[in-house]
């Protein structure tokens, strides 16, 4: 006998809703090169705090958080397990990254306190998925991408940010504002998962171009020591 899955209305799940109903499908926008524009730390939140009051909404503001605090992949993201966060270490272990490489990336403490809610909700569901699914007979179950994606670019129209708000750009905004704190390129690589730093660096062409002209305008004037006098200049 056909077991039928229903969604939380009762009604038959649409295909696409499905586990693995994208698997080995090419996404939409294979071969799409977009520019690096990363969202400010104000649309973020803003996007944040847009999200509803409820479990979904506690799920998808946890997903923005290790997105953009953590520079996850959403791919990564999705497949994190609920034990493979280390709060006391301040640490979360990709176990399959870009490649099949295992890594380990820092989390502030912020961001911890703000995974807190949803972390208190996925108690309540099945040990497995960090991020998973909360209604339906696959409750418990691992968040699909595409789905995710879609939650965190309607969350972003409801809080009227005009930016493009995927998850690829949370990575980024993470990159750039790493750089702005004087973080080591290296130190980014390692943490992004890049193979080298030349991909790093593509990250980092999100900063703006104001900033770079105005650090420059502000450099200290060429030293010359005292004793070689100005008639040696050219």
């Amino acid at each position: 006998m056909e077991t039928v899955a229903l969604n939380a209305a009762g009604h038959r799940r649409a295909p696409v809703t499905m586990p693995g109903y994208h698997k080995g499908r090419p996404p939409r926008n294979k071969g799409c090169r977009y520019p690096a524009d990363p969202p400010t730390v104000e649309e973020i939140i803003a996007v944040m705090r847009a999200t509803a009051e409820n479990s979904d909404g506690a799920r998808l503001r946890a997903l923005i958080v290790i997105l953009w605090r953590a520079g996850l992949r959403i791919s990564e993201a999705v497949d994190l397990a609920e034990t493979d966060l280390d709060r006391p270490k301040g640490k979360i272990t990709i176990r399959r990254g870009k490649g099949g490489k295992r890594r380990e990336v820092g989390l502030d403490r912020w961001a911890w306190a703000r995974l807190e809610p949803w972390m208190e909700i996925r108690a309540g569901f099945p040990p497995g998925a960090l991020l998973c699914v909360i209604h339906g007979p696959t409750a418990g179950r691992r968040w699909e991408a595409a789905a995710a994606r879609k939650q965190l670019k309607r969350a972003a129209a409801n809080a009227g940010v005009r930016r493009r708000m995927a998850p690829h750009q949370l990575r980024h905004a993470h990159a750039v504002e790493m750089a702005h704190e004087g973080v080591p390129l290296v130190v980014i690589q390692r943490q992004l998962g890049h193979s080298n730093l030349g991909i790093t660096s593509i990250y980092l062409q999100g900063i703006d171009s104001a900033e770079i002209i105005d650090t420059v305008h502000a450099r200290r004037a060429p030293m010359i020591p005292a004793s070689a006098g100005l008639d040696t200049l050219p």
